[in-house]
């Protein structure tokens, strides 16, 4: 199993970031073809106090392939492009294999 991991650092509003995380971007993402399952997680803090971080997803896939495939989908290349327009500046991303 592998995993799309997206980063997202502290955005300048965060009200405004997770309205449109929450009611666009993540509902777009979720239709992937191939998604297993997908897992948000909310930065709140680390052991040192205030984090520079604000969200992590995980986005669980079977296989290598399956994954290259859902992000070349029409559906992959939406999220992708609205992706870009709301969060290309905070976002990093990464494929991650699930030991």
């Amino acid at each position: 199993m592998v995993k799309l991991v997206a980063v997202y650092r502290k955005p300048e509003d965060v009200e405004a970031f997770d309205k449109h995380y929450y009611e666009v971007h993540a509902p777009l993402a979720e239709k992937m073809p191939g998604l297993i399952k997908m897992e948000v997680n909310k930065i709140y803090g680390t052991p040192m106090g205030e984090s520079d971080l604000h969200l992590i997803a995980n986005m669980y896939f079977e296989s290598k392939e399956a994954l290259l495939e859902a992000l070349s989908s029409p559906e992959g290349r939406a999220a992708g492009k609205d992706l870009r327009g709301f969060a290309g500046s905070v976002v990093t991303m990464h494929f991650a294999e699930v030991v």
